[in-house]
């Protein structure tokens, strides 16, 4: 099931677009505004707590932005949340995940312990770019013993090919661009 069209209308209407950020050619697209904009926050989560309810067992919020996103929905919904954080920053024990990055190579980690067993998670995060972070996710997900229900994402940027990334995983966006 699609999200409403309202969750898309907040995201736009409190989205700043900030050229040459965080260097000069790259259009970064600012959520702060929407995070300011307590009651368009509210509604949103709200929105997004009534197309999930009972779809889902548990949040998990990629770090860092996702981590603003997915705390609100998890209470809203009276379930659980965990953190997929960069490599290094959870305390042990821990399992992680190396990826590649465009120069380079990054690590996801997570607390398997953190995810029941059996459970419906829905990853969640601001931005769907190049997939990376997502695919870490769904690796870590699947081997603490959860599932992934879904990905979504609040804006996808297409040109750089992250649905491909993660595959047949059921994947929604509010925006793309």
């Amino acid at each position: 099931m699609k999200f409403p069209p309202r969750m898309r209308d907040l995201v736009l209407e409190n989205l700043r677009e900030i050229p040459d950020f965080p260097r000069k050619g790259v259009l970064f697209r600012d959520i702060t505004p929407l995070l300011a904009n307590g009651p368009a926050f509210k509604e949103l989560i709200t929105l997004m707590a009534e197309h999930y309810r009972g779809k889902i067992d548990a949040v998990a919020g990629l770090e860092s932005r996702g981590f603003i996103l997915a705390a609100p929905l998890a209470v809203e919904l009276g379930i659980g949340m965990m953190t997929v954080r960069k490599g290094g920053k959870l305390p042990g024990p821990v399992i992680g995940v190396d990826y590649d990055l465009e120069y380079g190579s990054a690590r996801m980690e997570i607390r398997p312990d953190s995810v029941p067993e059996g459970a419906r998670v829905l990853i969640l995060d601001d931005v769907l770019a190049t997939g990376g972070t997502a695919r870490a996710a769904m690796q870590l997900i699947d081997r603490s013993g959860g599932s992934v229900a879904e990905i979504a994402v609040l804006m996808e940027l297409e040109e750089l090919g992250g649905r491909k990334v993660i595959g047949d995983v059921p994947f929604q966006s509010l925006v793309t661009f």
